[in-house]
């Protein structure tokens, strides 16, 4: 077997060893010396690049500018809002000396950005003709994470995170909404998640929100991965922060806020929904590069060949001349999860052929050289169809329904998965739930009909949500 294959622990044998071994395998990642903060190899980067690509269009199309706040924020302003940095106080850093002189005030690593955008806006915000202010900006928090895992949980994470200030309550809740669906859709459509979307309790909301919403995606040993939130904030942050403007009628007005984020935790997602035991396995569209060519042996007919079969293709690709093996060089990008492989070697160019291989099920077939390019885009498309309904058949399999508390436990101690139940909305239920089987609420589905009683307490029921384990 070949070496880079002998790191990868079998999937069914121990998940948790099996994901940390892909993403090094894969060299998706590097430990570093700082404690709890991983390396993004360059593999691992590109990934984030594709995702960056495609949600920073979607996000400009739909009126947002990107922007860029201060990384330390003091802590005075952070103390603005108490119910947001009571949240968030767990698992802040601090800087409290510059150079030799400590600091009269102690600065913040920010953990999210609300209060820096709420300080920029009351500079900012006048007139209803400010209204709306769409921003987004890309960056790095910290949080001060006890147990992290590479893209899941660390203390220095790369993602997004949009704020967004209106005239109108139904002008911001309308906005929370419409972000959350465009992170569905690019989950659904570019990463094949087949997530679930609900709004989260009022014991799991954001710190500070008035609604939180969460994408919820069941990763393939049936643990949930919180994979994007998007928050309405009504308007007491902007009261907190003195935030007002003149509307039509010359009126002071308090503005409505959103804020809204993912992070390079969908890597993590891609990796333990579609990977398998011989590596990643990555959806086509959202994969750096999308087919590579391998050359049997080192021979420049053999090169020649394959950049005359390229000249025309516009899908990301790569020719791999490196000095290794062909078996090596196939073994990698398994384990790099290219969506396709092309064999080319003497034998095949004597028969006017080459082999392609699919990543997700290693099928091969001979295609005529003439046929390549079009037998590559309707492979691609096949794939990532075929990669999103695996893993909703998969999904499906683990989603279960409980009518009463004995049939939940029974389902919570034998069964990975989601769990929905009537609720009552009562918080008490929530923690009896937590405390008696580990499991924490995922979502609630605002739009399934409730006609019946509270699974736990019996009392009527107000809400259908589901509940799992969680990373």
């Amino acid at each position: 077997m070949d070496k880079t294959l002998a790191k990868i622990t079998p999937r069914d044998v121990d998940f948790a060893q099996w994901y940390t071994d892909v993403c090094l395998a894969a060299n998706l990642i590097a430990y570093s010396s700082v404690k709890g903060s991983i390396i993004l190899c360059p593999n691992g980067y590109q990934i984030w690049e594709e995702i960056q690509k495609v949600l920073d269009l979607e996000f400009k199309k739909s009126g947002h500018q990107n922007v860029q706040m201060p990384l330390l924020i003091p802590e005075s302003l952070l103390n603005i809002e108490k119910e947001h940095i009571a949240g968030f106080a767990p698992e802040v850093a601090w800087v409290t000396a510059g150079g030799n002189e400590k600091l009269e005030e102690r600065l913040c690593i920010r953990p999210t950005s609300e209060v820096l955008f709420c300080d920029y806006y009351k500079n900012s915000i006048h007139s209803y003709r400010d209204l709306p202010m769409l921003y987004n900006q890309w960056c790095t928090i910290v949080r001060w994470e006890k147990t992290t895992r590479p893209f899941l949980r660390s203390r220095e994470i790369l993602w997004q995170e949009g704020h967004t200030m209106h005239e109108t309550e139904q002008e911001a809740i309308a906005e929370t909404l419409r972000m959350l669906h465009i992170y569905e859709n690019f989950q659904k459509n570019y990463l094949a998640l087949p997530v679930i979307v609900g709004l989260k309790t009022e014991k799991e909301k954001f710190a500070g929100a008035q609604r939180t919403y969460t994408i919820e995606a069941m990763m393939y040993d049936g643990v949930a991965l919180q994979n994007g939130t998007s928050h309405y904030f009504g308007n007491h942050f902007a009261k907190a922060f003195g935030i007002s403007f003149l509307d039509h009628n010359n009126q002071l007005q308090v503005p409505y806020q959103t804020s809204w984020g993912v992070t390079t935790r969908m890597i993590g997602a891609i990796i333990m929904t579609h990977g398998d035991d011989r590596g990643l396995v990555l959806p086509p569209k959202i994969a750096p590069v999308k087919v590579v060519f391998i050359p049997i042996k080192d021979d420049e007919k053999i090169i020649n060949a394959i950049k005359q079969i390229t000249k025309d293709l516009d899908v990301a690709y790569k020719i791999d001349t490196s000095r290794k093996s062909a078996g090596f060089k196939f073994a990698q990008a398994e384990v790099e999860g290219i969506p396709i492989r092309v064999e080319v070697g003497m034998r095949d160019l004597e028969n006017n052929e080459v082999t392609l291989v699919r990543r997700d099920t290693l099928e091969k077939q001979k295609v005529l050289i003439d046929n390549v390019i079009p037998t590559i885009k309707t492979l691609l498309d096949d794939i990532q169809q075929s990669l999103y309904q695996k893993a909703l058949n998969r999904r499906n399999m683990m989603l279960y329904e409980a009518k009463n508390y004995e049939e939940f436990k029974d389902i919570a101690i034998h069964k990975p998965g989601f769990i929905k139940i009537n609720w009552c909305g009562n918080g008490a239920c929530e923690d009896k739930i937590k405390e008696d089987t580990g499991l924490k609420s995922r979502c609630i589905l605002e739009d399934e009909k409730v006609d019946d009683v509270c699974c736990v307490c019996g009392k009527k029921a107000v809400h259908k949500i589901y509940f799992g384990k969680q990373y």
